[in-house]
């Protein structure tokens, strides 16, 4: 190895994320020069989510010399960790040898994640490159609903007989073939003679029991079985709120078909959590690696939403022309109620649809959560109208001019916080994604209310 790749080596260790600029900047150099074994150098120590990362931070044009220079090093689990919208760039780049030998070295789960977003010829190919087990196996998983356990789950799973004692199930994973076990597995699962289970053992008590111990008597309390047909999301609900580890997952006749892990389960925690924040921005599901086209198709429905609520608010300004030409101080106060009341309603509606989306937010608790946010509207609209009627008369020196502020503040902060509440979940009552659609009916009621509470206050008042 040569010292400058060691001094590269030492300083992308000594950083806390390992893909640093230098590091970077060292690769695509041994990319240009085309040296295949200084590539394999300094790609060696990287994780595969860094080369993942790697792969999506450099262009099209430089990402494809990389594959090709790095090929035979290719492992599956840099295609599970790369975003979806460069994977088939990527697929497409490798050579079959490579993508074959790839995709044998994933878990099912994964291999079912990297098909099932991938079009109908690149899916053959994927699947053709499997062994006949693994393809039935794979194909069985497809077979479920999009987003359910199902699809989360691998095929890989160690069971036991309920009757068997610890020295058996010790015996049995030293007998079986590595590649017959899963890569990563926290309990033996205990099914009784139809492969129903009963119950799961964690490594640690397996480990610490004596040879004697029946696995009944080591079973863990806290043991949940997944339906194969529910959401990966109540999945993932499901192992936060119960703290699993793993669960094991049955067919409909509950039967053991697989096993979903933590790690699979908190992937789907994140995913949500990321959708959610997008979806509140208007920007949909989209990720730095999309193209401008899909990235303009995404944004434009939710910009053209925008639009039809802003011209909403400019209909209620308009019914107040006259007003608006007489006392010029309301066109430049008016956008900060109506500014003030927008936050405030961001502020509520993410809250509720977070409450939504993590089940804190339920039936029973709707309308102490609703009471809660119109007075917290309510104190902090006082708040502010003191301050807003203090700013009004030093301004303009219009004692009504500040009433007329101050009491549209505490309208709209009031109003703002119960649409911020209640807007979502009726969003949610009626099957509609409050994450997605929220925010455009917020911004229009506070919007609206503001103007409205504003410019009529100050007609009744100042004409």
């Amino acid at each position: 190895m040569s010292d400058e790749t060691g001094q590269i080596e030492a300083e992308v260790e000594d950083e806390a994320y390992l893909l640093g600029p230098k590091a970077i900047a060292a690769i695509l150099y041994a990319v240009d020069i085309e040296d295949r074994e200084k590539l394999t150098e300094l790609m060696e120590p990287l994780h595969a989510a860094d080369i993942a990362d790697l792969l999506e931070q450099i262009n099209a044009f430089d990402r494809t010399r990389l594959i090709r220079l790095y090929d035979r090093e290719f492992d599956g689990e840099i295609l599970s960790e790369l975003d979806e919208a460069i994977r088939e760039e990527v697929i497409s780049v490798l050579t079959p040898q490579v993508l074959n030998q790839a995709i044998r070295d994933m878990d099912s789960d994964d291999v079912v994640d990297l098909v099932e977003d991938l079009a109908g010829e690149q899916q053959e190919a994927i699947l053709e490159a499997l062994e006949d087990a693994d393809r039935v196996a794979v194909r069985q998983a497809l077979g479920y609903p999009e987003y359910s356990a199902g699809r989360l789950m691998q095929r890989e799973v160690v069971m036991a007989p309920e009757h068997w004692t610890v020295g058996e199930a010790i015996d049995f994973l030293r007998a079986t073939p590595e590649e017959e076990l899963p890569d990563q597995f926290y309990h033996i699962v205990i099914v009784d003679p139809r492969l129903h289970p009963v119950g799961n053992v964690t490594l640690g008590k397996l480990m610490r029991s004596k040879r004697a111990t029946k696995l009944m008597d080591l079973k863990e309390e806290t043991f949940r079985v997944i339906p194969a047909t529910q959401e990966e999301s109540d999945v993932a609900y499901a192992f936060n709120q119960y703290h699993l580890i793993s669960a094991p997952v049955v067919d409909d006749e509950g039967r053991l078909i697989g096993v979903i892990t933590i790690d699979d389960a908190m992937a789907v925690l994140d995913e949500e959590h990321e959708e959610d924040i997008l979806r509140l921005a208007g920007v949909g599901e989209g990720s730095l690696s999309d193209r401008v086209v899909e990235t303009t198709k995404q944004r434009l429905p939710w910009l053209a939403v925008n639009l039809v609520t802003a011209i909403a608010a400019s209909l209620v300004i308009a019914q107040f022309e006259v007003a608006l030409a007489q006392i010029v101080a309301l066109a430049v106060l008016m956008p900060i109620v109506a500014s003030m009341g927008g936050n405030a309603g961001t502020q509520s509606l993410t809250v509720a649809v977070r409450a939504i989306a993590t089940k804190d937010l339920t039936g029973a608790n709707v309308w102490r959560v609703i009471r809660r946010e119109v007075l917290v509207g309510l104190i902090n609209g006082l708040i502010f109208a003191v301050i807003m009627g203090i700013v009004g008369f030093i301004w303009f020196g219009s004692p009504q001019l500040g009433y007329v502020i101050a009491t549209a503040m505490v309208i709209n902060l009031v109003v703002a916080g119960l649409a911020g509440t209640v807007i979502p979940v009726i969003l949610e009552r009626v099957g509609v994604d409050p994450a997605l659609a929220s925010g455009a009916f917020v911004t229009t009621v506070t919007d609206v209310v503001g103007f409205f509470a504003f410019l009529g206050l100050a007609v009744l008042v100042l004409l």
